[in-house]
């Protein structure tokens, strides 16, 4: 088989798994098992948990000891499991002890599947940045199938993403990308990656960049967003579900009786927003880019709080399709702004403090904050606090994040001039 068309697969699986309950376990603790804001935001919390130091622990495993499509497999098997394990559960503690170990397991092959794809298009002869893309995209395209999968398919006459059967469906994606996996090309491990240290083979170095203001200041603030990102992976469906299922005149609208593919609609403006990210990081710089994306999470949070699934669902879909901009001129900007004013040497660490911060502090500090806001305030009252904390984001950026893009010269800024000091920024 087309090496493209495997690692096609491998993607759309990956992230299918995802797709199966991010969107939707908020909806089924809060209906079906009554679980408070708080209880709810702590199992989005399990991703920060997980993505602090479980991605850097099993790259050093790829990297000396186990071949990235083995470990990748072995990772997905492991996380199945522990889905299996948490899908009857019904109580807090136990459900989410067997959540925390899944996504455990699962957070690192998000980066185990990067690393399987780039090192099979290498051996191929191809090349990644051009190949890379069209292959990741069914990534995306995996995880929407799966939101509507799970909208869709009814046992019982339930629908999955309402039941615990949202979990059985994904470790059952889950096991089948775990086998699949072995089938994958080899990943040889790198002999000389012994020479290096533990504190080099986790990324730890490239803290360094946090002597530098800008940086620094650049890190602090994907993390602030990082809190906003999660708020709606946890609470949009639970609002949309439950708390409108409970009011009459909205019980039985589209809305309510199919939130996830309502909510789907956010993935697929995140496709088309990043092909606009060129243009506007060109145009304007990271700075501007990055200040759009905070607004637009100003927008997101508001028109949901405004929206309805009766005569205001057009302010919900507007809410969902902002949600491109809000995402990607955050996340991928950010992350092309990273690989921008970072040296070579330290690139790839540099990207895990992003993510670090982000998908690490970021999601943890969100998702628990945002659960004790929704037990505090109630909806739809929470969604205006949560705008309220992006506007401030924005302008607090705005007047401590200095940066100028000069778009005439093609610089990226005023880091970007080409010498290098000994943390790895490069400064004028």
């Amino acid at each position: 088989m087309n090496i493209k068309i495997r690692l096609i697969v491998m993607n759309f699986l990956q992230y299918a798994i995802w797709g199966a309950w991010l969107i939707s376990l908020g909806a089924y603790l809060g209906g079906g098992l009554k679980f408070t804001g708080v209880q709810i935001g702590s199992f989005f919390a399990t991703m920060g948990i997980a993505s602090l130091f479980m991605p850097g622990v099993m790259g050093v495993i790829a990297d000396r000891w186990i071949p990235a499509q083995k470990l990748l497999g072995i990772s997905h098997l492991i996380a199945g499991f522990f889905l299996f394990l948490a899908a009857p559960q019904t109580e807090y503690a136990p459900l989410y002890t067997y959540v925390l170990l899944s996504v455990m397991f699962y957070m690192p092959t998000i980066a185990l599947s990067n690393s399987v794809a780039y090192t099979s298009l290498t051996s191929c002869g191809l090349e990644t940045v051009k190949s890379f893309p069209p292959i990741r995209v069914w990534g995306t395209v995996g995880f929407i199938v799966s939101m509507i999968a799970v909208d869709l398919i009814r046992i019982d006459g339930f629908q999955l993403s309402k039941t615990s059967y949202q979990l059985y469906f994904s470790a059952i994606l889950s096991l089948v990308l775990g086998i699949y996996a072995f089938t994958l090309p080899n990943c040889p491990v790198n002999k000389e990656s012994e020479n290096r240290s533990l504190i080099d083979k986790l990324g730890l170095r490239a803290f360094a960049l946090f002597k530098h203001r800008q940086m620094a200041v650049f890190f602090l603030f994907s993390m602030c967003l990082g809190i906003a990102l999660q708020i709606t992976n946890a609470f949009a469906n639970d609002y949309l579900t439950n708390y409108f299922g409970n009011i009459p005149k909205f019980s039985g609208t589209f809305g309510v009786e199919h939130a996830n593919i309502l909510i789907s609609l956010s993935q697929m403006s995140e496709t088309l927003c990043i092909l606009l990210i060129p243009f506007f990081l060109k145009r304007y710089g990271i700075k501007t880019v990055m200040l759009i994306s905070m607004f637009a999470w100003v927008l997101r949070f508001g028109l949901l709080g405004a929206g309805d699934p009766g005569g205001g669902v057009w302010m919900l879909i507007l809410s969902m399709l902002i949600y491109g901009v809000a995402f990607d001129f955050f996340n991928i900007s950010g992350s092309l702004y990273v690989e921008k004013v970072t040296r070579p040497a330290i690139r790839s660490s540099a990207q895990g403090v992003f993510m670090i911060m982000t998908n690490g502090f970021g999601a943890f500090i969100g998702s628990y904050a945002a659960g004790k806001v929704v037990d505090l305030v109630g909806w739809p009252n929470s969604w205006y606090v949560f705008a309220g904390y992006s506007l401030l984001v924005a302008f607090l950026f705005m007047v401590f994040f200095q940066y100028k893009h000069e778009s005439e010269t093609g610089r990226q800024g005023d880091l970007a001039t080409g010498k290098e000091d000994g943390d790895g920024v490069i400064l004028n």
